[in-house]
């Protein structure tokens, strides 16, 4: 390891030690909190009964989390291990009885986040090049024909855009009415959100558009442009479709009421930004070098920047 990236090892692991400090506070704090309020105590354990769980829940969640702060790495893997298996039971508990939804939520989120900066103390990064194989593997497409490059580019938006902004809200939705948390949004949100998601939308094709026609090349990572694209919205910012689908998201959780579509579209983005990204970025810059490092430097990643002198 380089003595450039040793410092970023030991902040990363600082980063990872902090969010479990912060477990063990926000746990400490629930189970003080649902000893005096009988409604957080229903709407995060429906009839459980808390004593039940509470001779488990704190060493193995409060207090591991606590020891996972200080660096004691088993810990790491209890605090983590007993979130994920908590989040699956109030998953299956929530789901079963329509009881303690808030419950379920906080807990997968607390499972995603234990996994994350659990690879943080443990590893010293997150392993997110896992994710990048086959068809979310980094190669330049095969062709370079036009016609061929729009068919794919509009399979791919028409898969893409029905899994993640059709059945993953609606799948999100039913579970958002099963665990009794939904919430009647006013009507002028739901037409706000019919509004962005058409002008989202033209934005994404726009985007799929400009890199099937300028950069001989798809969206999908296994067929990447050949040709740096900064031309259409690509030309305002570095992302263009990363940021339609981000507004795509919450669009939808708008248009249909569900404010955990709201949350799944920002975290969401929030992964692909930590994630990916830094994947992607590595990639273009290795491909076209100095090109590209003139493009980042002048064009934003999620916002336009203010015309340069």
């Amino acid at each position: 390891m380089t003595s450039v990236n040793k410092p970023k090892k030991r902040l990363r692991i600082f980063h990872g030690r902090m969010y479990f400090a912060l477990q063990a506070l926000a746990g400490a704090a629930w189970w003080l909190g649902i000893s005096t309020i009988p409604a957080l105590q229903t709407a995060t354990l429906g009839g459980i009964d808390p004593l039940l769980i509470a001779f488990v829940d704190i060493p193995l969640f409060v207090i591991a989390s606590a020891l996972a702060a200080l660096d004691l790495r088993w810990a790491v893997w209890i605090a983590t291990g007993w979130t994920v298996l908590v989040a699956l039971g109030m998953v299956i508990y929530a789901t079963a009885t329509t009881e303690a939804g808030l419950g379920a939520v906080l807990m997968v989120l607390a499972a995603v986040g234990s996994v994350l900066f659990g690879a943080l103390v443990l590893l010293g990064r997150i392993p997110s090049e896992w994710i990048l194989i086959g068809p979310f593997a980094f190669h330049s497409s095969n062709t370079r024909v036009r016609s061929h490059l729009l068919l794919r580019t509009t399979i791919q938006v028409v898969i893409f855009w029905g899994v993640f902004l059709i059945i993953v809200p609606v799948i999100i939705n039913a579970f958002e009415d099963r665990w009794n948390l939904s919430y009647k949004f006013p009507i002028l949100l739901a037409v706000a959100g019919f509004a962005l998601l058409a002008f989202s939308s033209v934005i994404g094709v726009w985007s799929a558009r400009t890199i099937a026609n300028f950069g001989s090349g798809t969206p999908l990572p296994a067929q990447m442009a050949h040709h740096l694209v900064s031309r259409g919205p690509y030309a305002f910012v570095r992302n263009p479709m990363a940021v339609a689908g981000l507004a795509q998201g919450v669009s939808m959780g708008l248009l249909i009421g569900s404010w955990l579509v709201v949350v799944y579209a920002l975290i969401g983005s929030l992964l692909w930004n930590w994630l990916i990204r830094p994947h992607e970025e590595a990639d273009l810059l290795e491909r076209f070098g100095e090109e590209y490092r003139e493009y980042a430097g002048s064009v934003g990643c999620w916002w336009p920047r203010l015309a340069r002198s």
